[in-house]
């Protein structure tokens, strides 16, 4: 399925869904006819435990589901099939005095798979089993290719040859890659299950945080994982080759948990060089012409890798003007645009772009962000604009030359982030485009800063990447401490302003 502007929501499961549930589950167990929930299993269910149901929607229609129940160590140490497991189907397996948490059933419609959704349920179960303090969650997984090899492969040889990329499983594989692993063989597992020959493989995911109970009684803490992509310059083919290398980064990033992509300013200049031959103002607005499909490209790599994007900039034109853009891409699928305010001398004179007039914040769900591009974290007010909005962290995509053009982005990006108390995490690209006019050269030292206060490294700098190398800058901010900070910091520059004597207001106020 087309994943442009789909909106995704994980749900918990209510009674009232349960005929759009049951389709859902017909149209998922094709090769197992028959294999769906009555009505009085799901009602039992959110009867007992309501908070382990969910559903995952797109645009409203259910997509997926993640069924749960609670049970004991001991129950799962002993060879058991589905049937003992959940009681006879009754659930009346489920307490609450246990200590792992048991998937009784997930799965993704076939229309909607290929867009990672079945990684959010899974990811949501962890989050369940964190939050209620279990040891782990267990299942036991289908392998439905093992028929093709039973005549020749025991179970356990088949696992170790898929585990080995010798056989391809697509379940066994997607819950390896989710951090499950095998704990041994069930036989005679799930009745009915003839492309799995009815073996199961009991599967483990361990809680690394159960003991450390301590922890539970604290303030929950906004933990967001930024990745920044130091993007190298170097010849494209085509639009498709330049996707494929930010897909790379984006999966990696994805890989790593990461809330946030960022990529450069103009980070898809190269495609510019099949129009050498034109003048520069020509060539950046055939350039222009690409803008909105990488847009799209990107809003559905951020649904499907599950990570919010920052696409840089890009030039777009707009009622016959040339303006330098981008596109902040949600993981729910939608997308706002934010435009660089201050052009520098050079755009001006070369490509003739227009400086645009949006000055917002932008609501995500890892808190409030903004976005200034390259030159426009050189002007304080913007900054200050923002921050009076609720910004906590300020990306700032750039591409600068020389090292002293460099300088002024970091120096100033850093000064941004001490006197408006947020994070300001930034990057740039790296190399060389000998066959791009005006756009010889770039350096590049992506970093992430912070305020200069106690919680912070006492130099403001989080992070920071190799200068001039490709690479990925991954960091942790905690938004937490900035509400500390403007509460309790050693110094307080929000709050210790001179109101009475200036203050800084958009035009639109």
């Amino acid at each position: 399925m087309d994943n442009q502007n789909i909106n995704i929501e994980i749900l918990y499961l209510t009674i009232n869904d349960y005929q759009e549930l049951k389709q859902a589950m017909i149209e998922s167990y094709l090769n197992m006819p028959g294999s769906f929930w009555k009505e009085h299993h799901i009602e039992k269910l959110l009867n007992i435990f309501p908070e382990g149901q969910v559903v995952v929607k797109a645009n409203g229609q259910i997509a997926g589901c993640a069924l749960s129940i609670i049970t004991t160590q001991n129950r799962i140490e002993n060879p058991h099939t589905y049937r003992e497991i959940t009681g006879n189907y009754t659930f009346d397996t489920h307490t609450r005095e246990g200590d792992l948490l048991f998937g009784v059933d997930i799965f993704i419609k076939p229309e909607f798979r290929g867009m990672r959704l079945g990684r959010r349920l899974y990811d949501f179960r962890k989050e369940l089993c964190e939050n209620l303090n279990l040891k782990g969650i267990v299942f036991g997984g289908r392998i439905p290719n093992y028929h093709k090899y039973s005549t020749t492969l025991s179970p356990k040889k088949y696992i170790e040859k898929v585990k080995s990329k010798e056989i391809e499983d697509p379940v066994f594989n997607f819950q390896l890659s989710n951090d499950f692993y095998p704990v041994r063989i069930l036989k005679n597992y799930l009745e009915g299950d003839v492309l799995s020959k009815e073996f199961a493989v009991l599967l483990k995911w361990d809680n690394i945080y159960y003991e450390k109970r301590s922890l539970k009684t604290q303030a929950n803490k906004r933990i967001v994982r930024l990745g920044l992509v130091q993007w190298q310059m170097r010849p494209y083919r085509n639009i498709e080759d330049l996707m494929e290398q930010a897909e790379f980064f984006i999966d990696a990033l994805s890989g790593y948990k990461s809330d946030f992509a960022l990529f450069p300013e103009f980070f898809n200049a190269p495609l510019m060089a099949k129009y050498n031959n034109l003048s520069e103002p020509d060539a950046i607005r055939k350039l222009a012409d690409y803008t909105l499909t990488i847009a799209q490209e990107f809003s559905k790599l951020s649904v499907s890798y599950n990570i919010n994007i920052i696409t840089g900039s890009m030039p777009e034109m707009i009622d016959g003007n040339l303006y330098n853009t981008g596109y902040l891409c949600r993981r729910d699928g939608s997308v706002e645009r934010y435009e660089k305010i201050h052009v520098t001398p050079d755009e001006d004179r070369v490509w003739g772009l227009k400086g645009g007039n949006k000055v917002k914040t932008f609501d995500t769900d890892c808190g409030k962000i903004g976005i200034l591009i390259c030159y426009d974290v050189e002007f304080p007010e913007l900054g200050r604009l923002l921050a009076d909005d609720g910004m906590d962290i300020l990306f700032v995509p750039y591409l600068t030359d020389t090292q002293n053009a460099y300088s002024r982005v970091r120096y100033c990006a850093h000064a941004r982030a001490i006197e408006n108390e947020c994070f300001v995490a930034i990057t740039g690209s790296v190399g060389n485009l000998p066959k791009v006019q005006n756009m010889d050269i770039q350096y590049s030292q992506s970093m992430v800063f912070t305020p200069c206060d106690f919680p912070f490294p006492v130099n403001g700098i989080k992070s920071e990447a190799t200068p001039n190398t490709e690479m990925m800058l991954i960091s942790d901010v905690d938004l937490d401490l900035l509400a500390e900070l403007h509460s309790f910091g050693s110094v307080r520059n929000l709050k210790d302003r001179r109101v009475d004597l200036y203050s800084v207001r958009g035009a639109n106020n």
